[in-house]
């Protein structure tokens, strides 16, 4: 399959670098021993069109698809994982509303994300429910014409500052099929009963706000249904089906930036009378770095033109996430053993790549969901 990017993408990745190049590097250190959300950073990527690329004109976005969206966010990774991730995931949980809401919801919720008015997010994962979205319990309960929420959610991005969240809930528990008991229901964070809580000292993406939260009587409107009622579980599959893609080539960006990285450090730094990327070792490390990177690269920039062109399919949706995270997972390892003691000191960014690089393995799906996903498709098959 031919991957040549069109002169349009090459400037929106152009763009995109430049601007963390410009807007990154002298923060992401500090964002991240503050574990702070750069605010200001923000306003000015919204401000450039790189934030929510993939919202429609007529709703304030650029109207590009999911390749153009990689295309930004492996720059941002490149440059600072962290500070990258605050300003792809402020959009998150957005495509449910412009894949399945009505039109009074994309007008509302839609416009102000670019414009940087507003933030959000999507509350899926629970404190017993993790990987196994069947077993969410965090209940939205119709009475008359609006929706009663009572639960908990965890590790949710940004529900700390979002001005709204989509939220994953059982709306029909007495379906006979778990698949058809959950909605999507749209929760603005100032509705009284609605808690939030900061989750502090994680191991990576500091920067960003990772939040357990709250619902006790939580009252919403009906018309903050997303969709049709019952049909949550499909959705959330259709959204994963795209955001997977993006976690991709975001593990893309972190593998190549911890890679250029290591490179520069062996080739300034000597041992033995001579620079490092002399030695075999360190050689062999750099071929397989660069091999395995753009493998992940070309898988996850395929399985982007596939949706961009109405073709769908999960497996390699899942290749592309775990392949992708697993590179970035081993090239972040491998470059702070280039680096030696160097690479364990937080003033070198490789550090905190190493510290970043771990979830990309987990949100969005982890690995073995991602395996189990791919065998199953496969194990279908007739051969």
């Amino acid at each position: 399959m031919d991957h040549q990017f069109s002169k349009e993408q090459q400037d929106i990745r152009s763009a995109a670098r430049q601007f963390a190049e410009k807007e990154f590097k002298e923060v992401a250190r500090e964002l991240d021993l503050k574990e702070e959300f750069p605010f200001d950073v923000w306003k000015k990527a919204c401000k450039l069109g790189l934030v929510g690329c993939f919202i429609p004109e007529e709703y304030g976005g650029a109207g590009y698809g999911v390749t153009e969206l990689c295309c930004i966010a492996e720059e941002f990774f490149r440059v600072d994982p962290g500070c990258g991730m605050c300003m792809v995931s402020v959009a998150v949980g957005s495509e449910v509303i412009l894949l399945f809401g009505d039109e009074r919801q994309k007008r509302t919720y839609l416009p102000p994300l670019t414009r940087g008015e507003m933030i959000t997010g999507i509350a899926i994962t629970e404190p017993d429910a993790g990987s196994d979205t069947l077993s969410a319990s965090t209940s939205a309960k119709k009475m008359g014409n609006i929706y009663v929420i009572n639960g908990s959610k965890t590790f949710i991005t940004n529900g700390g500052i979002a001005d709204f969240l989509v939220v994953y809930c059982k709306t029909n528990p007495e379906e006979s099929k778990r698949s058809k008991q959950f909605s999507m229901i749209v929760v603005e964070t100032n509705r009284s009963g609605y808690e939030s809580n900061k989750l502090k000292e994680k191991m990576g993406m500091r920067a960003t706000d990772t939040s357990e939260l709250s619902f006790a009587n939580v009252k919403v409107p009906c018309e903050n249904l997303v969709g049709v009622e019952g049909e949550g579980f499909p959705y959330l599959m259709k959204f994963f089906n795209r955001t997977r893609i993006m976690v991709a080539a975001q593990s893309i960006g972190l593998a190549q930036g911890a890679m250029e990285r290591a490179i520069v450090h062996i080739k300034n730094r000597r041992q033995f009378g001579q620079a490092l990327s002399e030695f075999q070792a360190n050689r062999f490390k750099v071929a397989e770095m660069a091999t395995m990177i753009e493998a992940a690269r070309s898988l996850t920039y395929k399985a982007a033109s596939e949706v961009d062109n109405g073709r769908i399919d999960s497996s390699l949706v899942a290749m592309a996430k775990w392949l992708s995270a697993r590179v970035a997972v081993e090239t972040a390892d491998e470059a702070v053993q280039m680096h030696g003691g160097y690479g364990y000191m937080g003033e070198y960014d490789i550090s905190r790549f190493y510290r970043d690089a771990k979830i990309l393995e987990i949100y969005e799906g982890s690995k073995e969901i991602e395996k189990e996903i791919i065998a199953r498709n496969f194990l279908k098959k007739q051969f």
